[in-house]
């Protein structure tokens, strides 16, 4: 099994910022990608139909022989994680917003939350706002629409600017000093933030931590790869222009 390949899973191509993590850190790791690019957006789905595609995904790795699978999107996390674990013997790691550090870290009190619907509207995330932020005030905004944007291709420009300074704005007046992206698709576009933002708000993802906890579970696991020349195979079950545009000629994009 040590050499069997690390699983991940996304509604698209946002979880490929959890791929590039995930391969610097691990580089003798084989890895499979899905995007489930069929059935994106998740984040304005609800919990059942979110636990569903999840299953259907996790089942997919799984009969390609993954050891661990890795849940990179914030709104499955955030509905399904605990349900996937119990679902299955193989371990699973979860995507979740930064809430933490930046509720550790802020100055100014006051902290802004990118996220989808589904993320927001979550237990986990309402337990880990809970628990971190009690005298913090935390701005949230749904980023509706910017995932189908970033899916199409749209990383940058005016459409795109319009649609993140109407998120943001609120953000900046109430004073933020961290921006917690709580989808893994925002971090294709953190040129675009970076334009509206002041210099003075961090931006933070999760793609390091991530990364971390998966390199900590195989070693846990004893699952611990060594191939020398290691594969990575990404699949998706809609049109495949949106990983050809964010991917190199050298990785192969299979369609199912």
């Amino acid at each position: 099994m040590n050499n069997a390949p690390i699983g991940i899973f996304d509604s698209g191509i946002g979880g490929i910022t959890i791929f590039k993590s995930i391969q610097k850190l691990l580089p003798k790791e084989n890895i499979i990608y899905f995007s489930d690019n069929l059935n994106s957006p998740y984040g304005n789905k609800n919990k059942k139909e979110i636990q569903i595609l999840s299953l259907k995904n996790s089942e997919w790795l799984l009969n390609k022989g993954c050891k661990i699978i890795v849940v990179a999107c914030n709104t499955a996390t955030t509905n399904c994680i605990s349900m996937l674990r119990k679902s299955f013997k193989t371990p699973f790691i979860g995507v979740e917003p930064a809430i933490k550090p930046a509720a550790t870290n802020t100055r100014t009190g006051n902290i802004g939350v990118l996220a989808t619907k589904g993320t927001l509207n979550s237990n986990l995330f309402e337990i880990t706002s809970n628990d971190y932020c009690s005298k913090i005030n935390i701005i949230e905004k749904n980023g509706d629409g910017l995932v189908d944007m970033i899916e199409n291709g749209i990383l940058n420009g005016t459409e795109i600017e319009k649609l993140l300074l109407k998120f943001l704005s609120p953000m900046i007046k109430s004073n933020i000093d961290h921006l917690v992206l709580g989808c893994t698709h925002y971090p294709l576009i953190n040129d675009s933030i970076e334009k509206i933002l002041p210099n003075n708000v961090k931006i933070l993802e999760s793609g390091e931590a991530v990364a971390k906890q998966t390199k900590k579970i195989i070693i846990d696991n004893n699952l611990v790869g060594n191939n020398k020349n290691p594969t990575y195979n990404f699949y998706c079950n809609g049109g495949d222009n949106s990983l050809k545009k964010i991917l190199t000629n050298n990785f192969k994009i299979n369609t199912i």
